[in-house]
C-alpha cells in the first residue's frame, strides 16, 4: 500500500506524456496549465486527514500533511483537463480581437478568474463544509462564471466536465482490484456521504467533473482565445 498513491499519479503524469508527445499542437498550452496548476498540490494540507490520509512516498502525508504525489497528480490533470475537450472534437484556437474583447460581458473578465479561489476561501473559513465540498462548490461556481464571460465555450465547459469525469472514473477505478480495500482504508469516509460508485467515492466523481468543468475553458479564458472548427481553417 505504501507506494499505490505514487504509482497512481505516476498512471496519470504517463498518460499526460502520452498527450503531450502525440500532439504537437498541445504542448504549449498543456504545460503552461500544467505549470499553473501545479502548486494546486501544496493544498494536501487542507484534505489530510480530514478527507483521506493516503500513504505517501517517505511518509510525508503523515509527517507534514504534504506529499510529492499530489504535486505530481496536479501537474498532469492540469494539464489534460485543458486539451481533453480538444483531442475529440476537431478544433483551433484563435485570438479574441479588442473589439470583441470590449463587449460588457468581458468587464468582469479579471474578477471572475478569481471566484473559486474566493468561494473556497469563504467557505474554508465561515462554514463547517469538508474541504473537498468546498472545492467541489467553488469549481461549480467558477464554471458558471465563465459562462457569463465566455458564453462561446458553453459546450466545451459542460462538455469538458463529463469527459474528464469518464476519465476520472477509468483512472481511480484501474487501481481498485489490485487494491480492493484501498478506499475504506485511507478516505476518512465518516466525515463524507458515504456513496460510492462502483467503489469510488461520490466526492472523487463530483471533483472530477467540476474541476474538468472549470478547467476545460481556463485556458481560452485566461489567454483570449476562442474555438473554431478546424474546417473553418480549410475553407
Amino acid at each position: 500500500m505504501q507506494y499505490v498513491w505514487f504509482i497512481w499519479s505516476l498512471i496519470i503524469l504517463a498518460l499526460w506524456f502520452v498527450i503531450y508527445l502525440a500532439k504537437k499542437g498541445f504542448r504549449k498550452k498543456m504545460l503552461k496549465m500544467s505549470l499553473i496548476t501545479m502548486p494546486f498540490g501544496l493544498t494536501e494540507p487542507l484534505f489530510v486527514p480530514e478527507y483521506w490520509m493516503p500513504p505517501s512516498l517517505f511518509n510525508l502525508a503523515e509527517k507534514t500533511s504534504f506529499d510529492i504525489e499530489s504535486l505530481i497528480f496536479s501537474f498532469a490533470i492540469g494539464g489534460i483537463g485543458v486539451v481533453l475537450y480538444n483531442l475529440i472534437f476537431k478544433q483551433t484556437l484563435e485570438k479574441i480581437t479588442h473589439t470583441e474583447r470590449s463587449h460588457k460581458r468581458h468587464h468582469l473578465h479579471k474578477y471572475i478568474l478569481f471566484v473559486p479561489a474566493i468561494v473556497f476561501l469563504i467557505l474554508a473559513f465561515f462554514t463547517s463544509l469538508n474541504h473537498i465540498y468546498c472545492g467541489i462548490i467553488a469549481l461549480f461556481i467558477g464554471g458558471l462564471s465563465t459562462l457569463y464571460c465566455r458564453p462561446d465555450l458553453k459546450a466545451k465547459i459542460w462538455v469538458g466536465g463529463i469527459l474528464f469525469t469518464i476519465l476520472y472514473f477509468i483512472y481511480f477505478g484501474s487501481i481498485l482490484p489490485f487494491y480492493p480495500l484501498y478506499v475504506d482504508l485511507y478516505w476518512n469516509l465518516d466525515n463524507l456521504s458515504h456513496i460510492l460508485v462502483l467503489g469510488i467515492p461520490i466526492e472523487e466523481l463530483l471533483f472530477a467533473f467540476t474541476f474538468g468543468m472549470y478547467w476545460s475553458g481556463l485556458y481560452e479564458h485566461l489567454y483570449w482565445q476562442k474555438l473554431i472548427s478546424s474546417n473553418k481553417t480549410h475553407n
